[in-house]
């Protein structure tokens, strides 16, 4: 337990940041309809359940023209 005290410093905002681009790209796909590929279903599942990988690929290749 004392080892991950030690790492909780470098952890926490790690965690804040992730949780912050999730709910960035999840508000961002259930406001618009247009995406580069997929649907909306697809993003969802990928912004969630694919930790901090997910929404920076959907900024990156799926979001659509606005």
């Amino acid at each position: 337990m004392n080892e991950i005290t030690e790492y909780l410093p470098f952890l926490i905002p790690i965690a804040i940041i992730q949780i912050g681009l999730a709910l960035t790209a999840l508000v961002h796909v259930l406001r618009h309809d247009n995406y580069r590929f997929g649907n909306r279903i697809f993003w969802i599942l990928v912004v969630l359940f694919i930790q901090m990988i997910g929404p920076i690929l959907y900024f990156t290749v799926g979001r659509g023209e606005d």
